[in-house]
């Protein structure tokens, strides 16, 4: 076999680009693709990168270090919009203690989504996190915010901080079509809007807001009419 030395270098990688190396289960000599050390190093967190966080999903409810599961167990097969309640193993897959940063963005949005797939997400706002009785898991509280797919058990998936109002200013348009003094509005823009209502002939209308939470409000008028809010 000739000097490593002699070997030209090569500055482009491609995903079928390969090294040698040895199989720590056998210690026999093997190919490893540049795609499959990439695959490696992201689906299990072997490279950190701040405010990301990864978990894998297990039916079975708190389901070992490094696991997310439902309240109650199982949860595969369901869409993201079923997820009220999860425990969250205190050490993420690569044995990072995750509570003081999740105890941070508590109140706030995360997204949940599947490390192979993005596409396969949900958007939430973690309304509280909080130890169980089992100290090795904390209890997650979720608002449901929108989002796309089924969870896949023993799926990895990545848990970061996300806030859409950080790149743009959200907005939120409501039809009242049937005439009423009260208007309830779930807009789920995760903030406190400020509010402007037209009636059908795009005149301005005037009411008490009524803040319920962050994602709804009420409008109480003096009489009942049909029209439309406009939230941001």
């Amino acid at each position: 076999m000739a000097r490593i030395s002699s070997y030209p270098y090569d500055s482009t990688v491609t995903d079928k680009d390969a090294w040698i190396g040895t199989e720590s289960s056998n210690r026999r000599t093997k190919q490893f693709t540049a795609k499959a050390v990439a695959d490696y190093l992201n689906l299990n967190a072997k490279v950190n990168i701040g405010g990301q966080m990864s978990f894998t999903w297990d039916d079975v409810e708190k389901g070992g270090t490094g696991t997310i599961s439902k309240v109650g167990g199982a949860g595969s097969g369901g869409a993201f919009n079923t997820l009220t309640e999860v425990y969250l193993s205190k050490n993420e897959v690569n044995g990072q203690d995750v509570v003081k940063f999740l105890e941070y963005i508590t109140t706030k949005d995360i997204l949940l989504g599947q490390g192979d797939q993005i596409s396969q997400f949900g958007h939430y706002t973690l309304d509280t996190y909080a130890v169980d009785t089992n100290p090795n898991f904390y209890k997650a509280t979720l608002t449901y915010l929108g989002g796309n797919g089924t969870i896949v058990n023993s799926q990895q998936y990545t848990l970061i901080h996300f806030d859409i109002s950080d790149s743009e200013d959200v907005t939120y348009i409501f039809t009242q079509g049937v005439p009423a003094a009260t208007w309830t509005i779930t807009h789920n823009l995760n903030k406190f809007p400020s509010v402007s209502v037209v009636d059908t002939a795009n005149s301005n209308g005037f009411g008490d807001v009524t803040y319920n939470s962050a994602n709804q409000l009420t409008i109480t008028f003096s009489g009942a009419f049909a029209g439309k809010a406009f939230l941001n």
